[in-house]
């Protein structure tokens, strides 16, 4: 029997409304029990809807065991970035050169002579001209004594030649002509003044003769002094007086010759400097061409570099250069081209470049050795990184990579291409625009797609002394 056939059949029998027991029971039926199939449903129902809110916490977890993994296989990278700027660059050619002294004398004696006195002068400033040593001169002293002798000699033998032997006879035709010449004229005054009294009749011709012969008398007496003396001085070899003359221009030049090698018994400095080098002190004989002592000016030095040819053709006097010394911890100083030979050493192709600065402060060494670094082919709107943000594929190659960061400080690998390098900076030719953020430490075997966290100075790490800025 079925449940509302019981139902049915109890309100009859009982002689209440069936239909509001049955209501009641089948109620009570529909809350207290549920048909197997119903309770089937049931529990379907609830194990998808568990599977299903299982599901979802499956995922979520799964979600965030990824995230947190990805967080815990990808860590963020610290690195220090730079920029990519729009700057000019040009090529930085090096080479190793040899330092000269703008001037460089050799000082040596000219005489043998023991050394009297001497300083030791090595790596002291000498002036020009100031005595750096003194050889002994006492025979030279005596010679040119001699010398002086022998000129005075010579130089009365000359006279003695020109004028004559014996003084007393040159001395008395002197007077004998002047005599000579007062009788000529008073003999011809006379005749005057007796020709003068013939004609008016107060004397005789007789005496007027007698007047005329004395004048005639005179004149020849005068003219015999006069030819005395002449030939006097004219009757001498004209071999003897050139021969008496070169005798005295012998003794001369001995005594110039002698004057000369006193004057190199007092040894001075040429030029101004430091004495880089003494090879003999005082009391050691010193030979005639003998070495002393070298004087370097170094206030201005010469560093004599060899450049291939092909890059010298790039050169012009008046470059600027930078010298940085190898042999001492000084700073880089400046400097510029002053010569460009005009040929090559055809064994290395090779070209010898002066470049000239100033040495004041001396810290620079004669003889030592620079690097000169000399800027070419300058560009003036390159795209310019730092170097260390480049990673070569090779020491040589022109090709690289560098790591761009983004604005997820994301970094990207970007290949680029390279032209002008220098000490500090690249040209980029290819690859960026300039104006991106690259990473310059850190980008050593640094994964594209890495985050990245841009570390921060310590303060004071990079700080320069404003005499440095």
């Amino acid at each position: 029997m079925k449940p509302e056939d019981d139902l049915d059949k109890r309100s009859t029998e009982s002689g209440e409304p069936a239909h509001e027991f049955a209501s009641y029971e089948q109620t009570q039926v529909r809350r207290g029990s549920m048909t197997p199939r119903q309770r089937n449903l049931v529990v379907v129902l609830s194990a998808l809807a568990l599977l299903v809110i299982l599901l979802i916490v499956v995922v979520v977890w799964r979600r965030k065991t990824a995230v947190t993994a990805e967080e815990t296989t990808t860590p963020i990278v610290s690195v220090k970035v730079g920029k990519a700027e729009k700057d000019a660059i040009a090529a930085q050619i090096v080479a190793v050169g040899t330092i000269w002294p703008r001037e460089k004398s050799d000082v040596g004696a000219k005489i043998s002579a023991q050394i009297k006195k001497m300083a030791l002068l090595k790596n002291k400033v000498v002036r020009a001209g100031e005595v750096i040593a003194t050889l002994e001169s006492r025979d030279l002293q005596a010679q040119r004594a001699e010398a002086v002798a022998a000129l005075n000699q010579e130089r009365a033998s000359e006279r003695s030649v020109t004028t004559g032997t014996i003084p007393q006879t040159n001395a008395q035709d002197q007077k004998a002509l002047r005599d000579a010449r007062a009788k000529a004229i008073t003999a011809r005054a006379t005749f005057e003044r007796r020709q003068v009294l013939y004609q008016n009749g107060g004397i005789s011709k007789k005496d007027l003769e007698a007047s005329q012969l004395d004048r005639a008398t005179a004149e020849s007496e005068l003219r015999l002094a006069e030819q005395t003396i002449t030939l006097r001085a004219t009757s001498l070899n004209p071999n003897d007086r050139a021969l008496a003359a070169a005798r005295v221009a012998q003794a001369q030049q001995h005594l110039a010759t002698l004057d000369a090698q006193l004057s190199y018994a007092t040894i001075r400095a040429p030029i101004t400097g430091i004495v880089t080098d003494q090879f003999q002190y005082e009391g050691e004989f010193a030979l005639a061409g003998g070495k002393l002592v070298t004087i370097a000016d170094i206030s201005e030095v010469i560093v004599k570099a060899p450049f291939a040819d092909t890059v010298a053709a790039q050169l012009k006097v008046g470059d600027p250069a930078a010298v940085l010394p190898t042999d001492t911890s000084s700073e880089e100083m400046k400097g510029r081209i002053t010569l460009l030979s005009r040929s090559s050493d055809p064994t290395n192709r090779t070209v010898e470049v002066w470049v000239t600065l100033a040495n004041g402060a001396g810290k620079l060494r004669s003889n030592g050795a620079a690097q000169i670094t000399i800027s070419a082919n300058s560009k003036t709107d390159a795209v310019v990184v730092p170097t260390s943000a480049v990673t070569l594929d090779a020491s040589n190659a022109n090709e690289g990579t560098v790591m761009v960061v983004d604005g997820a400080s994301v970094a990207h690998e970007t290949k680029v291409t390279v032209g002008i390098r220098t000490r500090d900076q690249m040209e980029i030719t290819s690859g960026l625009q300039g104006g991106e953020t690259l990473v310059i430490e850190g980008n050593y075997s640094l994964a594209d797609g890495t985050r990245v966290e841009i570390a921060k100075d310590e303060p004071g790490k990079d700080e320069k002394k404003p005499e440095e800025k």
